[in-house]
Order: C-alpha cells, then structure tokens, then sequence
C-alpha cells in the first residue's frame, strides 16, 4: 500500500472553509450540525444557474429563486461540488462573441 488516500486536494484545508458564529444570521440555514457549516459561500454563487445549480430550491409564483431550504453550498463536503461548477458561471459571465461582418 503506498499510504495515499482518495481525499480530495482541498480536504482539510483553511481556504475551503470558514465560519463566522459572530454573524447575526448564523446559521442562516439551520441544518443541526452546526460544527460543519460553511459560510465560505454566505452568498450563493450557483444562484445564478437557476436550475442547474444542483440545489435543494424552489421558484415563487413571483419567478424569483428561493434558495431558504437549500443547504448544498454551506456543507463542508460540497466544497469540490461547488467549484465543479464554475465553468458553467463563466459561460453565463462571458463576452458575446462578435459577429462578422
């Protein structure tokens, strides 16, 4: 056995997860283990996905999102889940090609 494990890169590593417990909201979503949620992404960055966000929401009558059950970005184990994500926000944030002519 060479010792090596299957453990994700950024398992275990600060720039993965923060906690704020001074914050007035936390937890802003209560999930009863309060000792693993990750307020790294207080602001959800897969919001703007809408649908292919891959979290637990539901749409208003309004039309408008509604993240208030969701928990998939503040659990520690979806770190790695969130940023797989990412290249799907850089294409809804990237320039228009130009057309020709």
């Amino acid at each position: 056995m060479s010792g090596k494990t299957n453990k994700p890169e950024w398992e275990g590593k600060g720039y993965a997860f923060f906690q704020n417990r001074a914050c007035e909201y936390f937890p802003c979503h209560p999930m009863g283990d309060e000792e693993n949620f990750n307020c790294l992404f207080c602001y959800c960055p897969l919001y703007a996905l809408g649908d292919r966000c891959g979290g637990n929401f539901r749409y208003l009558e309004s039309g408008y999102k509604d993240c208030s059950g969701c928990l998939f970005p503040h659990r520690r184990e979806n770190y790695g889940r969130v940023l797989e994500k990412y290249p799907l926000i850089a294409q809804l944030a990237a320039r228009p090609e130009k057309k020709n002519g």
